[in-house]
């Protein structure tokens, strides 16, 4: 059975296009996650960068690979708290559709050539992306989602009360989002779950990379339990099928650190009903404060031995590089952008246009265009 504070498709505000003729065999929220699957920015994740540049390995993930993961572990949490899966599942598959190329890098890059003009965040792109340059139906832009999803799309890092970005203010104008009051816990869960599974399938691919080690992971108590658990329980396994265990009960112990910690903050904060969540100045989908420093502790490892690595940094300087002098080169030739590019000069500034056009790229073609115009 469902809970009371669970979203109801069948209560829905609805979509802010009518369409007609809309099947009813699936559900608002179920046609909503296939529009997101089926759109050309969900399959251009496949080449976008998670962590490691593209090239660097088949075995990393990338940005298609972690959107699932995240979905995954979303659906776990809804079906435990009996809250509705796929509107966690639509939040989780959409929430790094605005990725530009190169992960941040691409983004750093991105967000200073649009400084004046402004300026560049992901999350912001990603709600840009589903509303205005996704193109599937010939009366308007967009996927045309419900306006569940497109809440929880826009706030599933919090409540937006300052600084407001670029797309969101304009769209916000027009749908009004409720950009001060928390989502639905739907996606709440899909926030804490991207947490979960870069926390933990970082790691891995860090490990996979020789950035790390499993004694180096010994640093962090958290960590340091769990191996000596795995040790105890399986005698002389090697190092891959440890990583597999480590990352496997990490998971778990998040996952029901979290149902334990949020029911608590349901009834503390005397939470009865969908308006009661909305109303909450703070997400009631949280971890315990153990588990958070142990997170803290974790994000901490990571930048210091992972995201800031030398061995990183030279490649990342290369495709900030890359991003910026395509920008620079569109601006000067923007005749050269694809015909359905350019003609959007009518609506939207020219480096509005060429942004979205760049940041829409896979790091594959990103590198291949810049190659072919600079050398």
């Amino acid at each position: 059975m469902a809970h009371i504070l669970s979203a109801d498709p069948q209560n829905s505000r609805g979509r802010f296009h009518e369409e007609f003729n809309e099947e009813t065999k699936r559900t608002p929220f179920e046609r909503d996650r296939d529009r997101i699957i089926h759109s050309s920015s969900f399959r251009k994740l496949k080449h976008k960068t998670q962590v490691f540049i593209e090239s660097d390995s088949d075995y990393y993930r990338t940005r298609l690979t972690h959107s699932l993961e995240v979905a995954q572990i979303t659906r776990s949490l809804c079906r435990a708290m009996k809250l509705n899966e796929d509107l966690g599942e639509v939040v989780s598959l959409a929430h790094d559709l605005g990725h530009p190329p190169f992960g941040h890098n691409g983004e750093k890059a991105l967000n200073e050539s649009m400084e004046s003009f402004g300026g560049f965040k992901h999350n912001d792109q990603t709600l840009r992306v589903i509303t205005h340059i996704e193109r599937r139906h010939p009366n308007f832009n967009g996927l045309n989602l419900t306006w569940e999803s497109l809440e929880g799309i826009a706030k599933h890092n919090g409540l937006i009360v300052n600084d407001v970005p670029y797309h969101t203010s304009n769209f916000n104008k027009i749908y009004n989002l409720h950009l001060n009051h928390s989502p639905h816990l739907e996606s709440q869960i899909a926030s804490i779950s991207d947490d979960i599974a870069y926390n933990n399938h970082d790691v891995e691919d860090a490990l996979r990379a020789g950035l790390i080690s499993l004694d180096s992971l010994k640093e962090i108590s958290y960590f340091d339990e769990i191996i000596r658990n795995i040790n105890r329980l399986y005698k002389d396994i090697d190092e891959s099928l440890t990583t597999y265990q480590l990352l496997r009960t990490s998971i778990s112990k998040m996952v029901n650190d979290i149902i334990l910690n949020s029911n608590k903050n349901i009834i503390n904060n005397n939470i009865k009903d969908i308006n009661d969540v909305f109303k909450s100045k703070t997400f009631l989908i949280t971890m315990s404060e153990k588990m958070k420093k142990d997170c803290v502790l974790i994000k901490n490892f990571l930048y210091d031995n992972v995201y800031n690595h030398s061995k990183l940094k030279q490649k990342r300087n290369e495709v900030e590089n890359i991003i910026t002098k395509l920008f620079k080169y569109y601006l000067i030739n923007f005749d050269k952008l694809p015909k359905d590019w350019s003609i959007q000069k009518k609506e939207e500034s020219e480096n509005r246009i060429v942004c979205d056009y760049i940041s829409g790229m896979t790091d594959r073609y990103a590198s291949k265009l810049y190659k072919s115009i600079y050398e």
